[in-house]
């Protein structure tokens, strides 16, 4: 069956990969890492640490082990006790970093008005649901 590709179809084909991507990368080591890290860290026992993030307990044993995966609300709830950002939970170091040369073309549109700012953004945004339009066209 040919699915039609409209603005809708495509945003939320483009939102649900970008999701699977995000979810794909909890399965690396990072999360495992960085919560084991958080609390030996602020010498907890795994029974402090459930208590603190009002979980249960096998909860983290699972997280710690790399078995579970947190729900989006677990992981704000940790990054907002432990004063964490997501990022640093979820990803490795220099794993979302830019390439030097984007690094400082974004700098230079961060110097620029409001009103250019947000053309290049659109620009990008429009790119980005080209770049997945194209995917889907040769699916």
């Amino acid at each position: 069956m040919h699915m039609k590709i409209t603005f809708v179809n495509l945003f939320k084909t483009a939102r649900l990969q970008y999701m699977e991507i995000n979810l794909s990368s909890l399965m690396n080591m990072s999360f495992p890492k960085r919560i084991l890290q958080l609390r030996k860290k602020h010498n907890m026992t795994q029974q402090q640490m459930a208590d603190k993030i009002l979980m249960n307990v096998a909860q983290i044993k699972r997280y710690e082990g790399g078995y579970s995966q947190p729900s989006v609300e677990a992981i704000k709830r940790i990054a907002k006790i432990f004063s964490v950002t997501t990022d640093w939970l979820l990803f490795d170091e220099g794993e979302r970093n830019l390439p030097a040369n984007l690094q400082l073309k974004f700098e230079a549109v961060s110097n620029m008005s409001k009103d250019n700012q947000h053309t290049i953004q659109t620009m990008i945004d429009g790119m980005i649901l080209k770049q997945t339009s194209d995917q889907l066209s040769a699916q």
